[in-house]
């Protein structure tokens, strides 16, 4: 069989397994409010694990918890099903891949509503005002990332982050971390001098004692707010009840309550207002 051949047999035979597992997804998919669900009984979300927080897996029950993960609960609430957490490559997230996939029904984990996602994406209204935090060891003298670049120390991120876009536009070159982390491990072992991440986050790792050598040394205020995503112009009324669950949220105190819970005490302008 020649090259071409054998191309032409590998092609059809994945596209009749793509048009196989379309059919089967269409079958097990449902309507319910108006909203389309991937799976019947269940509200699919896409995530990037682990990211504590707002998504990591509860090392006792297995499940995934978090803030984000509370918030689209109170989605699924609404529409009467439960939530379905997927795990999900970040660059599949914010390219909207995921999405258009059929992977999920809506991402969560922290993303930025940004212009070119934007273009891709629908997004809900802003449901979380964020901010940078870089977190070196205690007595590093690390108050700036001027003081980063003058003193030629290395800089960590995670991959495909704002956090990470943001420090590049600074002119730093930072080491890429695949996951929030492989980037503390990248901190803690010495690999790199510094790292940038969301202040939640960091203060999320500051609470574990295994983190006591370590200090959260500046905040980089980056203006950026979080939204949860959905596949462009394909669910309109899923965005409109995720907005709907976000304000009920912020106006009946369970939004305050959620994030007590997971983050600590909530300044007056946390969530973006209502």
């Amino acid at each position: 069989m020649s090259r071409g051949t054998v191309r032409w047999a590998l092609g059809a035979g994945l596209a009749a397994l793509v048009l196989t597992a379309s059919a089967c997804g269409g079958d097990e998919g449902a309507t319910v409010q108006g909203v389309k669900l991937i799976e019947k009984g269940a509200l699919t979300s896409c995530t990037h694990l682990p990211y504590p927080p707002f998504q990591s897996e509860d090392k006792k029950t297995g499940k995934v918890v978090g803030f984000d993960v509370d918030i689209i609960d109170l989605v699924a609430k609404k529409l009467g099903v439960t939530q379905k957490v997927v795990d999900t490559p970040f660059e599949t997230m914010k390219t909207g891949a995921a999405l258009n996939a059929g992977k999920c029904d809506i991402q969560m984990g922290g993303m930025t509503i940004k212009p070119d996602r934007v273009k891709f994406m629908d997004v809900s209204d802003p449901y979380f005002d964020a901010t940078q935090s870089l977190m070196a060891k205690k007595g590093s003298g690390v108050a700036s990332l001027d003081d980063v670049k003058s003193r030629k120390l290395k800089l960590g991120s995670q991959a495909g982050t704002t956090g990470e876009d943001y420090v590049k536009g600074k002119g730093f070159d930072p080491r890429s971390f695949d996951n929030s982390t492989a980037e503390l491990d990248g901190l803690r072992t010495g690999q790199v001098d510094v790292i940038v991440q969301d202040d939640p986050v960091v203060k999320g790792w500051l609470k574990d004692p295994a983190n006591s050598g370590f200090e959260i040394v500046a905040n980089l205020n980056t203006g950026e707010q979080y939204g949860m995503w959905m596949r462009k112009d394909h669910n309109p009324e899923l965005v409109e009840l995720t907005n709907q669950a976000i304000a009920q949220a912020k106006a009946d105190g369970t939004y305050k309550r959620i994030y007590e819970k997971w983050i600590g005490p909530m300044p007056a302008a946390a969530g973006g207002g209502s």
